[in-house]
């Protein structure tokens, strides 16, 4: 019987890091959100990756900053908690911005995990001698098993890094079936799929404090996917964004997402938005019941 090993990687780091795109160009496919705003990342999200006969199940944690309101301290507690369950933890920084206050912060958080690596992202992007007092002050930092340089959007360096971090996988039987891509649930990548449209189109005029609930998914007698969903603002300006004028913000906004609902699922899909005023959503705990978020 051949033996198969199995674990948990947590993906951790700074707001804007690059970890949904790094998720994504893991998996081939988009299964996290990807946006310019930071902080739009807030499920902590498992892709399935297959590396040879090891699993990979990488956890996409949202980004860690200074948390404000509840939403924000579910957020952070999501990114830190995923750290004690992880076999492995990469810690992803963004290379253009270097070692930050809450990069050293996060490594002295994480620096007792015996599975520690840690990724330059955007590399490319940067003059090649900036790299090396990084490394220094990186190695100064913690015991890392391996320092990778890479670029996400280029898919530049992930092989490399795909195979040391299956090397320190552990023996164990497959937790997901492997064909699974993710463990998302069907109606929050629904939701995260509109959310990304929403940042790609207003993300200057509409601040991150937004979100979107698959209410219901029906399929109608001909076999179109109908889906309704919620988009909930903090007030009646937010709404009058979204909306647009004569509706056009929010036709453009539920057109692309269906676009990639029917490319990415193979089906025929009729998308209905409605936008409503919930001033304190972000204080509901029900609002995120399917995200994996522990409200206190």
């Amino acid at each position: 019987m051949k033996k198969t090993y199995s674990g948990f990687i947590a993906i951790i780091g700074p707001t804007n890091a690059g970890k949904s795109t790094l998720l994504n160009q893991i998996m081939g496919r988009k299964v996290s959100i990807v946006s310019h705003k930071v902080q739009t990342t807030r499920t902590r999200l498992r892709a399935i990756k297959m590396v040879g006969e090891r699993q990979l199940i990488f956890v996409d944690t949202p980004g860690v900053f200074s948390p404000k309101r509840r939403l924000d301290r579910a957020m952070v507690g999501a990114a830190m908690s995923a750290i004690d369950d992880a076999d492995a933890v990469l810690l992803l920084i963004d290379a253009q911005k270097g070692i930050t206050q809450t990069v050293r912060d996060l490594c002295d958080k994480i620096k007792n995990h015996v599975n520690l690596f840690v990724a330059l992202n955007k590399v490319d992007s940067i003059e090649k001698t900036k790299l090396l007092p990084m490394v220094a002050e990186l190695s100064s930092m913690a015991d890392f098993r391996e320092i990778f340089m890479i670029s996400a959007l280029k898919n530049d360096g992930i092989k490399q890094m795909l195979d040391s971090l299956a090397v320190v996988m552990p023996q164990s039987p497959y937790l997901f079936e492997a064909k699974d891509a993710s463990d998302v649930p069907d109606t929050l990548y629904l939701s995260e799929l509109t959310r990304e449209k929403i940042y790609k189109y207003i993300h200057q005029e509409l601040p991150y404090h937004i979100n979107v609930v698959t209410e219901r998914v029906e399929t109608d007698d001909e076999g179109v996917l109908e889906i309704y969903q919620k988009i909930v603002v903090q007030n009646e300006a937010h709404k009058k964004i979204v909306v647009g004028r004569g509706g056009a913000q929010l036709k453009k906004i539920g057109t692309s997402a269906r676009h990639d609902i029917q490319d990415q699922w193979g089906v025929n899909a009729r998308l209905h938005l409605f936008v409503r005023v919930e001033p304190n959503w972000e204080e509901t705990a029900e609002n995120y019941t399917d995200q994996g978020l522990d409200f206190k």
